[in-house]
C-alpha cells in the first residue's frame, strides 16, 4: 500500500469502450475499405490496430515480478504492450511520463520558468500537415525561429544583448473530441541565456510579463513565416484566400481523404451533416484577442498563458506531461446505448457544446489518422535547447553523481532515455513496486513467458483468459447507423449503458 492509500491493479483493457470499439468494427472498416466506402488504410496504420488489440493481454505473454522473500507468495504479472504511437492510452501515458521525465533531468534547465505556446493552423493546412513530415517540420522551425526572435528583441529593448532562448516543440494531432488537428505546443524556456565574461556559466534572465500585444506580434511574425515556407514548398499557391497547391506524388490520396473527413468531422469520419464556411485568411494586422493571452489571425490561433515557475518542479513535470499527452483519455469515452459512442470533452466549444456521440465506425474512422507515419519526429529542440547549439552542454542539468556500489541503468548509463517500468509507476503514481506490498521485501523479475504453451498453462493455474477476445463479424451495408449527435448543455444527454 502506498502512502497516497492506493495499491497497484493491473490493467485490463479488454474491458474498456475504447478496446471494444476497435474490436467489433475493425473487420467493418477492412470491408468498408475493400468495397471503395472508405480509403484503405496503409500498412502502418493496419499494424497499429492489429497490435492494440493484443496489448496489455496476458494469453500474448507477460513479465513475472516476485517478491524475494521465500515464505511471501506476492507477485506481479505485467502483459506485453504494443508500443504504439497513435492512440493507445497506456503505451501513450508510458511514453508521456518516459519522455517528461527525461526532458525534466536531462533536458531543461534548473531553476528556470517554462511558458508554453500553443499554435493551430486553419483548416485547410491540416490534412496536408498530418502526412507530410518536411512541412509539418518546416512549420515547427517557423514557429519556434518566432517565439526566440520575440524573446531576443524583448530584451534588448532592456539592454540585454545577445540573449538567447530554447523550447521543446511537441506535435499533437487531434482535438479533444478526435477530429484531426495537429498543432504544435511549443514549450519555451521563459527568458534568455547571455553569457558574461566574468561568469563562469551563463546567467539567465526571467521574462518580467507577457501581454496579448506580444503575443498577437508573436502570432502575426510566425504567421508571415509559415505561409512564406509553405508557398516555397508549393504546398500553398496563394494565401488570400488560402489556396493549396497539389500533394506530392508520393502522399497517398486515400489517406489524405480520410485525413481531410476527420478534420472536418464530415463522411467517413462523421457522418456530421454540418456547412462549415470555408476559412479566409484575412488581411495581414487583423488581429482578434479572443482572451487572455489568446490572440488569432487568419485562421491562426495562438495561446501562451501557461506558465510554470522555475521553482515549481512539480509544475514543470506537469506542463511538459500537458503538451505530451495522449489524445484521448479512457474515461471519455463512454457507451451510448447500443449504436453510439459518447466522447465527453475536456471543455466546451464555443457553440456549448459539451459531448459528441458518434457511431462506433466513426470514431475508428478518427483514431486512423492519430497514427503518425514512421519516423515521424514529434518531439524537436529549437535555441539553446537544440543539439547544435555550443550552450547545450552548460546549461542542462548534470549528471548527477552515483554510489559506484548501485547498479547502472538497464541501457547505458544516468543519461539513458529509457526508463523503467517500476520507476515510472513510482514517478507519476507513487507506486513503490519494487517493493512487495505484503512484507515489504524487494521485488525482482522472476522471468519473462512467451512460449504458448507456457502463457497458457500460467494462465490456466490463474484462472484467467488464454485467447484473445473474439472480433466481430465485418457488417454488411449500410455500414453507419446514425450520424453524429452535438450534446449541448441546454439538451437532455440521454442515459449511458
Amino acid at each position: 500500500m502506498a502512502a497516497t492509500g492506493f495499491h497497484y491493479a493491473r490493467r485490463r483493457p479488454e474491458l474498456t469502450t475504447l478496446y471494444e470499439v476497435v474490436r467489433d468494427n475493425l473487420a467493418t472498416l477492412y470491408a468498408a475499405g475493400d468495397a471503395g466506402f472508405t480509403s484503405p488504410l496503409p500498412g502502418f496504420v493496419r499494424g497499429e490496430l492489429e497490435a492494440y488489440l493484443e496489448c496489455g493481454l496476458l494469453c500474448r505473454g507477460f513479465a513475472v515480478m516476485a517478491c524475494t522473500e521465500p515464505e511471501c507468495h506476492a507477485r506481479h504479472l505485467v502483459a506485453f504492450s504494443c508500443k504504439g504511437r497513435g492512440f493507445c492510452p497506456s503505451c501513450l501515458g508510458r511514453r508521456m511520463a518516459q519522455t517528461a521525465a527525461n526532458l525534466i533531468d536531462y533536458v531543461l534547465p534548473e531553476r528556470v520558468p517554462l511558458r508554453q505556446w500553443v499554435l493551430t493552423v486553419p483548416f485547410e493546412l491540416r490534412a496536408r500537415l498530418a502526412y507530410d513530415a518536411e512541412l509539418l517540420g518546416g512549420v515547427s522551425r517557423e514557429l519556434a525561429s518566432a517565439v526566440m526572435d520575440f524573446y531576443r528583441r524583448r530584451f534588448e529593448l532592456e539592454g540585454v544583448r545577445g540573449g538567447k532562448s530554447g523550447a521543446v516543440t511537441v506535435v499533437q494531432r487531434s482535438s479533444s473530441d478526435l477530429r484531426l488537428n495537429p498543432h504544435y505546443h511549443l514549450v519555451a524556456l521563459d527568458g534568455v541565456f547571455t553569457e558574461e565574461e566574468s561568469a563562469d556559466a551563463p546567467t539567465f534572465h526571467a521574462l518580467p510579463h507577457l501581454t496579448s500585444l506580444d503575443v498577437a506580434e508573436v502570432l502575426q511574425v510566425a504567421r508571415v513565416r509559415i505561409l512564406r515556407f509553405l508557398v516555397r514548398r508549393g504546398a500553398v499557391v496563394d494565401t488570400e484566400p488560402l489556396e493549396l497547391g497539389a500533394p506530392r506524388a508520393q502522399q497517398d490520396d486515400g489517406l489524405l481523404l480520410l485525413a481531410a473527413a476527420a478534420v472536418t468531422g464530415h463522411p467517413p469520419a462523421g457522418p456530421e451533416r454540418r456547412e462549415r464556411a470555408p476559412v479566409i485568411l484575412a488581411e495581414r494586422g487583423e488581429v482578434r484577442v479572443t482572451g487572455a493571452l489568446l490572440v488569432s489571425d487568419g485562421g491562426f490561433t495562438l495561446h501562451a498563458a501557461t506558465v510554470a515557475g522555475g521553482h515549481d518542479p512539480v509544475g514543470r513535470e506537469a506542463l511538459v506531461s500537458y503538451a505530451l499527452r495522449p489524445p484521448l483519455a479512457q474515461e471519455r469515452l463512454t457507451r451510448v446505448g447500443d449504436d453510439l459512442v459518447r466522447i465527453a470533452l475536456k471543455r466546451p466549444f464555443s457553440d456549448g457544446t459539451v459531448a459528441v456521440d458518434l457511431d462506433p465506425l466513426s470514431l475508428l474512422c478518427r483514431l486512423v489518422p492519430m497514427v503518425p507515419p514512421p519516423r515521424f519526429h514529434t518531439v524537436r529542440y529549437a535555441g539553446v535547447l537544440a543539439s547544435a547549439s555550443r550552450l547545450r552542454s552548460r546549461i542542462v542539468p548534470q549528471p548527477r553523481a552515483t554510489d559506484p556500489a548501485e547498479p547502472r541503468a538497464p541501457l547505458g548509463g544516468s543519461r539513458c532515455g529509457w526508463r523503467p517500468w517500476a520507476e515510472l509507476m513510482q514517478r507519476v503514481f507513487q507506486l513503490d513496486l519494487a517493493r512487495c506490498p505484503l512484507c515489504g521485501a524487494p521485488m525482482k523479475l522472476r522471468a519473462i513467458v512467451t512460449d504458448p504453451a507456457n502463457v497458457r498453462r500460467y494462465l490456466r493455474h490463474l484462472d484467467e483468459a488464454t485467447d484473445l477476445p473474439p472480433r466481430s463479424p465485418a457488417r454488411d451495408p449500410p455500414y453507419f447507423r446514425s450520424d453524429v449527435v452535438r450534446r449541448k448543455l441546454t439538451q437532455q444527454l440521454p442515459l449511458i449503458a
